[in-house]
């Protein structure tokens, strides 16, 4: 794995490649669309809680052109879809590898390739990949709701070409997984526990890395319906995987980016992921907030980030 590690908790694949080639046929994508009719909204973050580096400030007025977003993270079933009509290989399947968290693993002792640099709970796994997210010896029996994992973002955007679809920009996402909520932390609010005492997402519990209490039920990931969807109707924006989204990540962007449909650098090494994971924790990684960045290279793949999609029609 690279000793290049982004700021969150998913490490980078160490080495690059030509991204596999996006299939030429047109497939069917079944996910529940949200209509979203745009407009202006405040995006970054105004509760002074962003991680150093990540970018989430200036707060700026963003104007959004009219789109539709999937309701939900893309799932194993729809992935196998793309897959089974395709012939598609993902680049964890090329490159024979893909990063498992340690208390995920199922793999034979001699496919674990050992720790990531800086973040030993990240193992590099021979044999992992999206129908095997623990290793060799996982499947995804049970796993048909469950968003896909292990796909890069060369992975996501070739299943977009296919179903006719795009990857948001990251304004778009942070608009959708606010789902009307100005300036609030959550999608849901400001508080992460409801009055109840019952988890909003599938975040960590417990003592990051070694013991998850999993109160909010999930060690590793949840159905993409689980929960509450937001004002909006979009399911687990925070929490469960991260998503790629479409911009080139820059630190620096929101301090002269355009206010009508920003589309992100025109060039970079990291593409943005929005949203968190079932690992990110207080202790560690604070990111499952709707202002929330982070990003990893356009090879890179891990047991917990995938996507959700957008329309094709792009603002202009």
């Amino acid at each position: 794995m690279s000793d290049d590690l982004p700021s969150c908790c998913a490490p980078s694949r160490g080495e690059a490649s030509a991204p596999p080639p996006a299939p030429a046929e047109r497939g069917e994508h079944r996910i529940e669309q949200v209509e979203l009719s745009g407009g202006v909204f405040a995006m970054g973050n105004p509760n002074g809680d962003e991680n150093a580096g990540d970018g989430e400030t200036p707060v700026h007025q963003v104007e959004l052109a009219p789109f539709s977003i999937d309701a939900t993270s893309v799932t194993n079933a729809d992935f196998a879809r793309f897959t089974d009509a395709t012939g598609y290989r993902t680049e964890a399947e090329i490159f024979g590898y893909s990063a498992v968290f340690h208390l995920a693993l199922a793999a034979e002792p001699d496919e674990v390739m050992g720790p990531a640099s800086g973040t030993p709970w990240w193992a590099g796994v021979r044999g992992a990949d999206w129908r095997h997210p623990g290793g060799s010896r996982s499947d995804l029996d049970g796993l048909d709701e469950h968003p896909v994992v292990h796909v890069s973002w060369n992975d996501a955007t070739a299943y977009c070409k296919w179903a006719g679809r795009r990857l948001p920009t990251e304004a778009e996402w942070e608009y959708a997984s606010r789902g009307g909520l100005e300036g609030k932390r959550y999608p849901w609010g400001d508080e992460l526990i409801g009055d109840d005492g019952e988890w909003r997402c599938n975040i960590w519990q417990g003592e990051f890395p070694r013991a998850n209490t999993e109160e909010d039920g999930f060690l590793t990931t949840a159905p993409v319906h689980t929960f509450r969807p937001n004002g909006f109707g979009l399911w687990q924006t925070v929490g469960n995987v991260w998503e790629w989204c479409e911009d080139w990540f820059g630190p620096r962007y929101y301090k002269f980016s355009p206010a009508e449909n920003p589309a992100g650098p025109s060039l970079g090494a990291a593409r943005v992921m929005r949203g968190g994971s079932y690992l990110c924790h207080d202790s560690y990684c604070n990111r499952y907030r709707n202002a929330a960045r982070s990003s990893n290279t356009p090879e890179s793949s891990m047991g917990n980030a995938g996507f959700r999609t957008v329309g094709l029609t792009r603002p202009e």
